[in-house]
């Protein structure tokens, strides 16, 4: 099965990719297919921005295409930055900018009180506009400096839930049986290994 992967962000495509390897399916990514629009993430979840893009790229590619939104959502700062969590810091923002915006708005806050997850909805749609959604979520917390050097966004300042390691500390394997997209993707292996045509 060819799926297209509805995203341009290298580190993501593979993340993604590494995940799903074993799975009986093919990605193909955006590059396979120049002219692609630009789908704007302007959905309030992450559930609407990752139908939105799947629906998009699966119509314009004839194929059944995967889409991704995900973020931080910090629960002292009312779930942000959440969606707009790749541009935290403004449209054109790095991952080290977002970092800094991030520990500039929490400094006050205290250790106890730093408490955040990760979220993942990952969208399947097939060009006929069908579309299944998969959920994934870790709990953790957000450090005071960012830690490690692997993984990209967030991933140097977010301590999973009874570790005190940051995913940027991880290797790969690691980070990616317990992460987010993880959980997610493997919602989407379950759902393709029960629905086998």
């Amino acid at each position: 099965m060819d799926i297209v992967l509805a995203t341009r962000n290298k580190k993501k495509i593979e993340e993604i990719k590494r995940i799903v390897e074993g799975m009986q399916i093919s990605l193909l990514t955006l590059d396979d297919f120049p002219g692609c629009p630009e789908v704007k993430e302007d959905g309030v979840t992450f559930e609407e921005n990752a139908v939105k893009k799947a629906i998009a790229i699966a119509k314009y590619t004839g194929k059944c295409a995967l889409a991704d939104d995900s973020g931080l959502e910090v629960y002292e700062m009312k779930g942000a930055p959440g969606t707009l969590s790749a541009r935290y810091a403004g449209e054109a923002a790095d991952d080290r900018e977002n970092i800094e915006r991030l520990l500039y708005e929490m400094h006050s806050i205290a250790n106890e009180k730093r408490g955040a997850r990760f979220v993942c909805c990952i969208a399947l749609a097939s060009p006929d506009g069908n579309v299944r959604t998969f959920l994934g979520h870790v709990e953790g917390r957000i450090g005071k400096e960012p830690k490690g050097v692997n993984g990209f966004g967030y991933d140097p300042l977010f301590y999973p839930e009874g570790l005190n390691r940051t995913f940027a500390e991880m290797p790969d394997n690691e980070k990616d049986t317990l992460s987010h997209r993880g959980r997610a993707l493997r919602g989407l292996q379950r759902y393709l290994t029960e629905n086998k045509e």
